[in-house]
């Protein structure tokens, strides 16, 4: 079976949206799961071309009530950003045009007792294996229900720009919980065509809080011992 291409089925479908747009159908809403400011900032600067963005923070894996404070008003930070920019039409530095729109955004209540719960069990897995799966799909699924409830025309996640994140993973379960909550799941790998070195670019320009770990107990601690490694080994 030939690999998908996500990057591309975006833009694809993107060519179209805007399309259908141009000839009068208006445009779409997005919702979009973000996991931090830093993630969500090229994301962001290119969907909000495309789409009425708001962003969700669904982010119940950050098991750290600070760490999880310290983000969440990084986000909203940049969202003003953002805003600020279209309120003045002025994208001195950025890859937008007046066709960009407000974000808006949609916090979700913050209960890491429930992804707790969820990955009871795995608590060893090394990153990147059973645990994400399970914190992808919970995540992917409220998401997903959010949009139905809110009446969105898609959903899709930041969570694809990192290089240390299944994209492949990432779209099958967005694409299931799309067709068990009946809203389509915007495909991606927003790493591609220089995402992942654009964000990078803009948390600088930004000056974005960047954290070395996903946001679980269990991520900190694997990130914690590759430092201490590398420390032993310099």
């Amino acid at each position: 079976m030939q690999k998908r291409n996500y990057s591309r089925e975006l833009e694809e479908t993107l060519g179209t949206l805007r399309a259908r747009e141009d000839a009068g159908e208006g445009r779409k809403r997005l919702l979009l799961h973000v996991c931090c400011a830093p993630c969500s900032s090229y994301v962001l600067e290119y969907l909000r071309e495309y789409f009425d963005v708001t962003v969700y923070y669904y982010n119940p894996n950050i098991t750290e009530a600070t760490e999880y404070e310290k983000r969440l008003q990084e986000e909203q930070r940049l969202i003003q950003e953002y805003n600020n920019q279209v309120e003045r039409g002025a994208f001195e530095g950025m890859h937008s045009t007046a066709r960009a729109g407000r974000i808006d955004f949609l916090p979700a209540p913050y209960d890491p007792e429930r992804y707790l719960e969820e990955v009871r069990g795995l608590e060893n897995c090394r990153e990147g294996g059973s645990r994400c799966e399970v914190c992808f799909r919970l995540r992917l699924s409220r998401t997903a229900e959010a949009a139905r409830n809110g009446g969105y025309d898609f959903f899709t996640t930041s969570l694809t720009i990192s290089p240390l994140k299944n994209a492949p993973l990432l779209n099958e379960i967005g694409e299931e919980q799309g067709r068990l909550w009946g809203v389509p799941f915007l495909p991606s790998d927003f790493k591609k065509k220089d995402g992942y070195k654009r964000s990078i670019e803009l948390s600088g320009m930004f000056s974005l809080y960047r954290q070395n770990y996903c946001g679980c107990v269990f991520s900190r601690r694997e990130a914690a011992e590759r430092q201490d490694k590398a420390m032993r080994d310099a």
